[in-house]
């Protein structure tokens, strides 16, 4: 089973409006371990050494076994629905990866509302970084049915 991540402290005073363009997301950081890579990987059914064999994944020049980008497309979006609330649908997920997140790191993922329309769709930009740089970059449309998000 993977962790559940929450923010850490008080959580942030919601904005009156949530859905409003302009307004950023709380940010949310992810500790970065081994078990997150492999059981992503796994969950993925990505079986590609250098998501579980730290040797393998030095010989082939990575310090150490690195996240798949399945994984990190699974946190993105659960980033945005837990902000959008349990009714929230994805409806695309747009990402790039960046530097990659080795055991040890932090991710900490941030996001913008950058438009909303009266169909109660919104698209959010998330950038997730850790110690290396950019991890992830993309863009993420969400509806929220029986919302008017403008």
């Amino acid at each position: 089973m993977l962790p559940v991540w929450r923010a850490q402290g008080s959580a942030p005073e919601p904005p009156e409006h949530p859905y409003v363009a302009d307004n950023a997301l709380p940010p949310l950081e992810i500790p970065v371990t081994r078990t997150l890579i492999v059981a992503g990987a796994l969950a993925s059914r990505d079986y590609q050494d250098v998501h579980h064999d730290p040797e393998l994944a030095r010989r082939r020049g990575s310090p150490d076994i690195f996240m798949n980008i399945l994984t990190t497309n699974g946190l993105v979006g659960r980033y945005v629905t837990d902000h959008f609330g349990p009714t929230a649908t994805l409806r695309s997920v747009a990402i790039r990866l960046g530097a990659p997140n080795h055991p040890g790191d932090t991710m900490v993922l941030t996001g913008t509302v950058e438009t909303v329309d009266d169909g109660g769709t919104a698209t959010v930009r998330v950038v997730g970084a850790n110690r290396a740089g950019r991890h992830v970059t993309g863009t993420v449309t969400v509806t929220v049915p029986g919302e008017d998000l403008s």
